[in-house]
């Protein structure tokens, strides 16, 4: 399994180098080196200005859940119950992606 992770870091590393793979899309993480799902909840995976678990409405962080059992990922403003954006559905994407990539491996 961490030979898998390794290997699928090494993979996305060379592909958004070639531009082929946007960073958004990746199932893991090149600053924490693990599944992206596993440290989503990190302030580093925050950014107001891409709106990456951001709530513009709120100007707050969005919460994390992460339920590795089912497969279920969700990120909503603790102040509003929002905040969604197209820049955090493609982190709830990649997230549940990067789950089943951990189950295959």
């Amino acid at each position: 399994m961490i030979a898998t992770l390794i290997a699928t870091l090494a993979e996305e590393d060379d592909a958004e180098d070639l531009g082929v793979l946007a960073p958004d899309d990746r199932l893991t993480c090149h600053v924490h080196g693990g599944w992206i799902h596993r440290c989503v909840s990190s302030p580093v995976h925050v950014n107001p200005v891409t709106r990456h678990r951001w709530c513009r409405g709120c100007d707050a962080e969005l919460g994390v859940v992460v339920d590795e059992l089912t497969g279920e990922v969700a990120m909503r403003c603790s102040r509003c119950g929002r905040g969604g954006s197209a820049a955090t559905a493609r982190l709830v994407a990649a997230c549940r992606a990067s789950i089943e990539a951990q189950r295959a491996a």
